[in-house]
């Protein structure tokens, strides 16, 4: 089966749709008007239940095929950037500093097309759960829904989810079994020595060299303490100190995130950074208080899900343009947390050669909905047969 015909012949009207939530976008939780309009269109297509408010402003539509089965959950994320948008599109963010800037609004979309289809179609036996998920960006909008009661209210067997990806072919699809997004934590050091002037550094500890030493230490903990065949990665985005050129400070503060795609490595990290900015510090004379944030951990697919993701995938865009074991990102997914709890498998469609995430020139490709539609209702088809 090709891309599904009556979605395609539908694509524009889709568009329009991702095109009007990517002029209207709306932060974290802060959804009212992105949730309205998809509890709307959920009502409008004849689902069977809508539900608003799981998870503060989560939604989740119900559609129960022609038969008996087992349920399956399809997730769609609904939330913007903070980013000042610099596309110059003609449906271009009507609100300065927020954008659509990692195609929510098209993910959004797709799973709409898709649900509109199949509550017109029913082909199958079962019922499909339509996840329509805050607060991905930063929130864990998936743990709220999660502790809203989601999966023990709608109990599926399987649940799924998918993200467009800049630099891979619009009509292309790309997973792989295992971790495929990596866990992210974050990472906060306050280095505290003595300030002094800086003509005279030695009545000081200086904190900026120390926290210059530290930066440059903790590298070598990925490439001296991890097993080089697991993947890793620290990174110090932020160090503060100082109000004046000629003012040692008594502290610094240095920010950053640790990613790995294992949980035994997440925990090494930790113990590590810890130990380095602590002994780095000590031999500078200066001490560091190490602090962590637990962020989204690993997205773990599971095989056989993405193993019947594929084969899906296939029927739509053709088996070679189907990647079964792409390489892993190491940007951060709360669709984990899902996965921590029912089987289910994290894919990729492809979004062409437009900008990257999180930038400000970045649009959602309109060319991939009838794909990604078209795999949503292929997927639910194989998933949940019709029965005789």
């Amino acid at each position: 089966m090709p891309v599904n015909n009556h979605i395609a012949a539908r694509a524009d009207e889709i568009a329009a749709w991702r095109q009007d939530f990517h002029r209207h976008p709306e932060l974290m939780y802060d959804l009212d008007r992105t949730s309205a309009a998809v509890a709307d269109k959920l009502r409008a297509f004849g689902c069977d239940e809508v539900i608003t408010g799981i998870g503060r402003t989560g939604v989740v539509g119900i559609v129960r095929g022609k038969g008996d089965g087992p349920l399956i959950g399809l997730r769609a994320d609904m939330d913007a950037l903070p980013i000042l948008e610099k596309t110059g599109a003609a449906y271009a963010s009507q609100t300065p500093g927020k954008m659509h800037a990692c195609g929510h609004d098209g993910h959004t979309a797709m799973l709409l097309g898709a649900a509109r289809h199949l509550a017109e179609t029913r082909a199958f036996s079962g019922t499909v759960v339509l996840i329509f998920q805050p607060a991905e960006e930063g929130g864990a909008g998936a743990k709220a829904m999660i502790d809203d009661g989601l999966f023990a209210r709608f109990p599926v067997r399987e649940v799924y989810g998918m993200h467009n990806l800049p630099g891979l072919d619009v009509g292309r699809f790309a997973m792989r079994p295992g971790g495929i997004m990596a866990s992210a934590d974050h990472i906060e050091i306050v280095v505290d020595g003595r300030g002094a002037h800086a003509a005279r550094p030695n009545q000081g500890v200086d904190v900026v060299l120390t926290g210059a030493a530290i930066v440059m230490a903790l590298q070598q903990i990925v490439s001296r303490n991890v097993d080089p065949l697991e993947a890793a990665v620290v990174s110090i985005a932020m160090f503060h100190a100082g109000e004046a050129d000629n003012v040692l400070p008594p502290s610094a503060t240095l920010v950053g995130t640790a990613r790995t795609l294992d949980q035994g490595v997440r925990a090494q990290l930790r113990e590590r950074i810890r130990q380095v900015a602590e002994g780095v510090a000590a031999a500078y004379g200066a001490t560091a208080t190490v602090s962590f944030k637990e962020g989204y951990p690993v997205t773990s697919n599971h095989a056989d899900q993405v193993a019947f993701a594929a084969e899906v995938a296939s029927e739509v865009a053709g088996a070679s343009e189907v990647d079964a074991a792409a390489p892993p990102l190491m940007a951060a997914e709360d669709f984990a947390y899902m996965l921590e709890e029912k089987p289910g498998a994290y894919i990729f469609i492809g979004n062409g050669p437009s900008a990257g995430l999180h930038h400000p020139q970045y649009d959602f490709d309109d060319a991939a909905i009838p794909y990604g539609a078209s795999y949503w209702v292929r997927l639910v088809e194989r998933a949940l047969p019709l029965t005789a």
